[in-house]
């Protein structure tokens, strides 16, 4: 597709048209995805057991690094690749994706390198004890020697989409789905490899994403190329800024994890880590919808602010709001009515154990009808480069309340607030976005226009 191609689309075209061909392999991509986390979860619990089950959840804080860091410089670089199509500035949009890609990848070996010199002391630190450090030292083996490759995978997607190709990206995401539960069966049940099994699964998946967007760059529309240019600070900063929400917020994912480990062994003991496991993996699957719109709306909004199409950013975000509240009240209803069978799914476990994930599963539930809210919002600021308002609605919610709440609600409910912390924490920001942000963003955004980013 070429650039004009794209701008005439992105311009002349209806934006809920526009809009829902975006979001659609977006989201589609993005829940298979979030089935490659339930599997492994499924495939972990039945094979091995609900200890290794609960190493493996307590190890995922490292993916969710990984996956931040390739955020960090793929979705800030991402939007000004995107702003940088909208001023028809095809060399500055090359240099951007040229400078991403080789920054991910040295980042990422550093990272690896050093990470796996000090395994078992970041595995205790994750919250491993004698019963899941073999398997959280297992997992995390595997994550950090492959874990560039990750990293890779989510650049080429963010960048591809970016050009104008949201289906191929969808595409990439369901061959990694369905490699990835093959590949979790293969080496899990037939060759018995337990929790390094699902990892391999995990990282092999990764690589087959790559192997399909690389199609990308052998089209004769795609603006997407690697070109030779000087290595700019300036411009890697730029990306960093940009991309710095996104960071913070899969940082907030990890801390979550971390967060919710602790309470749980503080509240309810190993048993507590272990529902937390069984509702974390559903939790992951649902979040992946609303990251998916995230996605879904970077790209046109960055685009259309470059272009100057203010109106058309402001009915893509009203878009998005209608469209993630439907998206919270889907997920709250299918987790209030299939509770028990979709903990059931993840294999055997005491009655206890069962009860719990249940209610668990029922009030953590309630908290995506606020999530997505906010997604739009976080995405929205950083979209436009406006990376102050971003980075409170992040902080608020991924760091500020949700520790608060995770202190307060346990003292006062007990188990109960240990799994209304998260709901508590989204609405909280939510409240903040309509009160203080919303009517002055759009006003702003209609009387001032592209000097809103100086705000």
């Amino acid at each position: 597709m070429e650039n004009n191609t794209i701008e005439e689309q992105l311009v002349n075209q209806p934006v809920i048209k526009i809009f829902f061909r975006y979001l659609i392999p977006s989201l589609v991509g993005m829940l298979l995805m979030s089935v490659n986390v339930v599997v492994d979860g499924i495939f972990v619990g039945h094979a091995v057991g609900p200890i290794a089950l609960a190493g493996v959840n307590i190890s995922s804080p490292i993916f969710s690094l990984f996956f931040s860091i390739s955020l960090l410089i793929g979705i800030g670089g991402g939007a000004l690749y995107s702003m940088s199509l909208g001023r028809k500035d095809i060399k500055k949009a090359q240099d951007i994706f040229t400078h991403a890609f080789w920054f991910v990848v040295i980042v990422l070996a550093v990272l690896s390198f050093i990470s796996y010199l000090f395994l078992d002391h970041i595995a205790l630190l994750l919250g491993a004890n004698q019963q899941t450090l073999p398997y959280v030292v297992d997992f995390m083996t595997i994550v950090l020697i492959f874990g560039i490759f990750i990293g890779i995978q989510v650049l080429l997607s963010v960048f591809v989409r970016n050009d104008g190709n949201p289906n191929l990206a969808m595409m990439a995401n369901i061959l990694m789905a369905a490699f990835n539960i093959l590949l979790n069966y293969i080496l899990i049940f037939t060759f018995g490899l337990g929790v390094k099994g699902s990892a391999f699964a995990t990282v092999f998946s990764q690589i087959i994403g790559i192997i399909v967007l690389a199609f990308h760059f052998f089209r004769k529309s795609s603006t997407l190329r690697w070109v030779k240019a000087p290595f700019q600070v300036s411009l890697l900063k730029e990306i960093m800024a940009i991309g710095f929400p996104s960071f913070t917020s899969e940082i907030g994912l990890a801390i979550f994890t971390i967060g919710y480990n602790l309470a749980m062994v503080a509240t309810a003991g190993t048993i507590g880590v272990s529902a937390f496991s069984i509702v974390n993996y559903l939790h992951s699957m649902m979040l992946m919808a609303f990251i998916g719109l995230g996605s879904a709306v970077q790209p046109l909004i960055s685009f259309y602010y470059g272009a100057k199409l203010n109106e058309r950013i402001i009915h893509t975000v009203k878009i998005a709001e209608r469209t993630t509240l439907v998206l919270g009240i889907m997920s709250l209803v299918l987790g209030c009515l299939l509770a028990d069978p979709l903990v059931s799914l993840f294999g055997d476990m005491t009655k206890e154990l069962h009860t719990l994930a249940v209610q668990g599963l029922r009030l953590f539930f309630i908290g995506y009808l606020f999530i997505g809210i906010n997604f739009v919002y976080m995405n929205y600021y950083q979209s436009i480069g406006q990376v102050k308002l971003s980075m409170i609605i992040t902080l608020l919610r991924g760091f500020i309340l949700l520790i608060g709440f995770l202190w307060i609600l346990p003292k006062l409910f007990g188990i109960t607030g240990v799994w209304l912390a998260v709901p508590a924490a989204e609405c909280s920001v939510v409240l903040f976005i309509v009160l203080l942000l919303r009517k002055a963003t759009f006003k702003e955004m209609k009387q001032q226009g592209h000097t809103l980013a100086d705000l």
